[in-house]
C-alpha cells in the first residue's frame, strides 16, 4: 500500500477545519472583533423585534375583544351616565378613556344645566369632540411604542449585517495575503464569516419589516373604529341636545 502524499494529508486537515468552521458557533468565534460586535447587535435587535411581535399582536388582540364588548354595552339601551359610572373602575382601555373624556367633558358642562343656546350646544359638542380626540392621540401614541424600532431595524439591520460582511471580506483578503494561498480550505471560512453577519442583518430585517406593515395596518383600522365610536357619541349627543330642545319648546307652547 502506498504512503498518503503529505499534500493529500494537509487537504483532508484543512477540509476537516473547513467544515467545523462552517457551524454557526464557529463562524462567531472565529470573527474579527468588530464582525462579532455586529452579530451581537443584530441578534439582540432579532430576539427585541420577536418580543414586540408577540406583544403587539396580544395585545391588539385584547383590545378588539375589549372594544367588541363595550360597544355591546353602549348599544344596548343602558344610560350613558350609568354606563360611564360602571367603567370607570375599569381596566385601562382605549375606547374606555375615549368615552370617559367625553362624559366628564359633557357632565362638567351640563352640571350647570343642558345649553339652550344654538351656539353654546355647538361649543359643547366641540369641546367633547376635543376631548376624546385627545384622548384617542394619547392613547395610540402609547399603542405605536416599539413601531419605530420595527421600522428601523428593518431599513438599517440589512446595511449594518453588510458591514460586518465588508469588513469580513477585507479582513479575510489581509489574511490571504499573509499566507500566500488561495484555496478554498484557506478563502472559505472568512467568507462564510463575514456572510453571516449579512445573514444575521437579513434574519431580522424580514420578520422587522412585515411586522410593521402588519402592525400599521391594524393599528391604523383601530384608530378608525375609535375615530368612528366618536362620531356616533357625538351624534348621540346631537339628538339628545335637541330632544332637551323639543321638550322646552313644548312646554312653552302648552
Amino acid at each position: 500500500m502506498e504512503p498518503i502524499p503529505d499534500r493529500a494529508v494537509e487537504a483532508v486537515a484543512a477540509g476537516a477545519s473547513f467544515h467545523g468552521d462552517l457551524s454557526m458557533f464557529g463562524l462567531f468565534m472565529q470573527a474579527d472583533l468588530i464582525v462579532k460586535t455586529v452579530m451581537i447587535m443584530l441578534f439582540l435587535a432579532s430576539i427585541w423585534v420577536w418580543a414586540i411581535v408577540f406583544e403587539k399582536r396580544a395585545t391588539i388582540a385584547k383590545l378588539n375583544r375589549r372594544a367588541n364588548k363595550f360597544e355591546d354595552a353602549f348599544w344596548s339601551g343602558e344610560p350613558l351616565d350609568k354606563l360611564y359610572q360602571r367603567i370607570k373602575k375599569s381596566p385601562d382601555d382605549p375606547m374606555l378613556k375615549t368615552f370617559s373624556a367625553g362624559m366628564e367633558e359633557w357632565q362638567n358642562t351640563v352640571s350647570g344645566g343642558v345649553p339652550t343656546n344654538e351656539d353654546l350646544q355647538a361649543s359643547l359638542r366641540q369641546r367633547v369632540e376635543r376631548a376624546m380626540s385627545v384622548a384617542i392621540q394619547r392613547e395610540m401614541t402609547a399603542l405605536e411604542r416599539g413601531m419605530t424600532f420595527l421600522a428601523t431595524v428593518g431599513s438599517t439591520a440589512p446595511f449594518i449585517g453588510l458591514f460586518g460582511t465588508v469588513w469580513g471580506i477585507m479582513n479575510s483578503f489581509a489574511a490571504i495575503a499573509k499566507s500566500n494561498n488561495t484555496s478554498l480550505a484557506v478563502v472559505a471560512p472568512g467568507i462564510a464569516e463575514a456572510l453571516f453577519a449579512t445573514a444575521i442583518g437579513l434574519v431580522a430585517a424580514i420578520p422587522a419589516v412585515v411586522a410593521y406593515n402588519f402592525f400599521s395596518s391594524k393599528l391604523n383600522k383601530y384608530a378608525g373604529r375609535l375615530d368612528g365610536f366618536v362620531a356616533e357619541f357625538s351624534a348621540i349627543l346631537s339628538r339628545h341636545l335637541e330632544a332637551q330642545e323639543r321638550k322646552k319648546d313644548i312646554k312653552r307652547a302648552g
